[in-house]
């Protein structure tokens, strides 16, 4: 399994919105089941209220490319209905392929 893929999405949001952001997130993430991660996650930065990291594994790279390929428009939407949440700028997006 050295290709697989982590992926990783971090979110600043205000707090005062933070059960509507978890709601629509949820929501994305059986979209990202759906299209090849076989394992997400959503994490609360305990230090740093508003600040969210969002992960996902996929097998590779290469579908993860797929994943680009095959975004529907109610993929579109989901993400849009999260990142209009985040507070500045786009969230940071980060890949790590696994080196063992």
């Amino acid at each position: 399994m050295k290709d697989r893929l982590l992926v990783t999405i971090e979110y600043r949001i205000d707090q005062s919105n933070r059960a509507a952001f978890l709601a629509a997130i949820a929501k994305l993430a059986n979209e990202r089941r759906r299209d090849g991660a076989y394992a997400w996650g959503i994490f609360e930065d305990a230090a740093d209220p508003g600040r969210y990291l969002e992960t996902f594994l996929v097998e590779s790279w290469l579908e993860h490319m797929r994943q680009h390929e095959r975004i529907t428009n109610a993929d579109r939407l989901s993400q849009e209905a999260v990142q209009k949440f985040q507070l500045e700028g786009a969230p940071k997006v980060t890949h790590f392929i696994a080196a063992i």
